[in-house]
């Protein structure tokens, strides 16, 4: 379908210049028809924001000085994912977002990977969602042709003493339901003979997607069950404490700025979900938590590495995705190697920690070909055939955390009236990896807590 070309393409401009496989001979012209296709695409959603025309919907509201019944803040995939669950459930929703389109931020700057649910504490909402969006998403993807694929992990331990973790790992997978394979070293190097390790676990239910094509399928479904997008439109403030909220809302083409009034919001907007939160009033600032923000870099494989990283110097091709085991204190999974639906090879994200108080509007999102050293050394201790060069800088991504350096990871935040004490009204908040793999059940989770009372 030409959405799905066309959000690859735009995938590549969101996160910077067209590069690397793009430039190769063969792909102008897709380029080229994707492009138009986005364009088409996208016609609808780039007309002109006039919020004071908005009409209103006064025959399905329960009271017709309401513009709708529900705004979404943020179109990220969770916030899509959430528009569309609620107007499957027979609301009337406005979609709101600040950006020119859909998922142009933490939702497009990721490894794309479908996650399993093997690191996280057993009962933890990330656990629960993971596992749960997991099925749902292969579900998903096959009922409505989004591409993905189920291509399995790798998870290397590349010493003796890494061996422990292992069996640590191991563990927590079988508490939240996901049974892993080990293997030897022998039995991955014939899996995987570019792969250097003493022992492994294989995650067969991990896997790819396209989520762009994903995202695009979300809006279509949104707007098909009736909701309607606003984009260029920024939340800078309102008021949520009564039966009616009132958003105060700035349209970044005309700078007009108007208020709509709803009987319900959700807050699902990613990086800036605390500075949403805290424009609100009548929401207690006690309720809304930190945010500490780590850049995560990025790296692809110049062209002709593969045909040297294998044993010998012969080529390596990868089937699985290959992980190391996880740094304590570091906040990621390890310096691992993914693939994207074309078979292209990435490595990252590594953690950069942002300076307390960035404003995720000025984030800087340029990749520095300094980082690629440590990269090196993280890369090599699986695949060892990793030859000099070989690394380019490719995109990066910004991940909200709870917690800072050091610290333990957190959990998602999915707070309602019976977590903050307001009717009306829910808050997602932190909401970073496996965010992608949860977003459909996140969204049945957000729907229900919105309509629940205050406790």
């Amino acid at each position: 379908m030409a959405h799905r070309a066309a959000y690859s393409i735009l995938r590549c401009l969101h996160n910077g210049p067209i590069t690397g496989a793009l430039q190769q001979p063969g792909l102008v012209q897709l380029t080229a028809a994707a492009a138009a296709a986005a364009t088409t695409a996208t016609v609808r959603q780039q007309q002109a924001f006039l919020l004071h025309q908005l009409r209103r919907l006064s025959t399905s509201l329960p009271s017709a000085d309401l513009d709708a019944e529900v705004a979404v803040i943020g179109a990220g995939v969770v916030g899509l994912a959430i528009a569309r669950e609620l107007a499957l459930r027979g609301r009337s929703v406005l979609l709101l977002e600040a950006g020119p389109n859909f998922g142009m931020e933490t939702s497009s700057r990721n490894s794309e990977v479908i996650h399993a649910g093997l690191y996280y504490p057993q009962g933890s909402l990330k656990a629960r969602l993971c596992v749960a969006g997991k099925q749902a998403l292969y579900a998903f993807g096959e009922a409505h042709d989004v591409p993905h694929r189920r291509l399995g992990k790798l998870l290397v331990a590349t010493s003796e003493a890494q061996l422990p973790a292992l069996d640590r790992l191991r563990a927590a997978a079988a508490a939240n339901g996901v049974q892993l394979q080990p293997l030897s070293g022998a039995q991955v190097a014939e899996l995987e003979p570019a792969v250097r390790c003493v022992a492994a676990l294989l995650s067969p239910t991990t896997g790819i997607l396209d989520s762009h094509s994903f995202m695009a399928e979300l809006h279509r479904q949104f707007e098909e069950a009736g909701g309607t997008t606003a984009f260029h439109a920024r939340v800078e403030g309102g008021s949520v404490g009564g039966p009616v909220k009132r958003l105060r809302v700035r349209d970044a083409g005309s700078g007009e700025e108007v208020e709509l009034a709803t009987a319900a919001v959700v807050n699902a907007a990613g990086l800036h979900a605390q500075a949403v939160a805290a424009s609100l009033q009548g929401l207690p600032p006690a309720s809304i938590p930190p945010l500490h923000l780590a850049k995560g870099n990025y790296f692809t494989l110049a062209a002709g590495s593969l045909a040297t990283m294998g044993p010998g110097g012969s080529p390596a091709r990868f089937r699985p995705l290959i992980y190391p085991l996880p740094e304590p204190g570091t906040a990621g999974l390890g310096t691992h190697l993914t693939l994207d639906m074309s078979d292209g090879v990435r490595f990252g994200p590594d953690v950069e920690w942002l300076p307390a108080g960035t404003d995720p509007r000025n984030i800087d999102y340029t990749v520095s070909p300094a980082r690629a050293e440590p990269f090196y050394a993280a890369i090599r201790a699986y695949l060892p055939g990793l030859p000099d060069g070989a690394l380019q800088p490719a995109y990066s991504g910004v991940r909200p955390k709870v917690v800072g350096p050091g610290q333990p990871a957190g959990d998602f935040v999915v707070a309602g009236p019976r977590q903050h004490g307001v009717q009306g009204l829910a808050c997602l908040f932190v909401i970073e990896s496996p965010g992608l793999t949860s977003a459909l059940p996140l969204a049945q989770l957000a729907a229900t807590r919105l309509d629940e009372p205050p406790a």
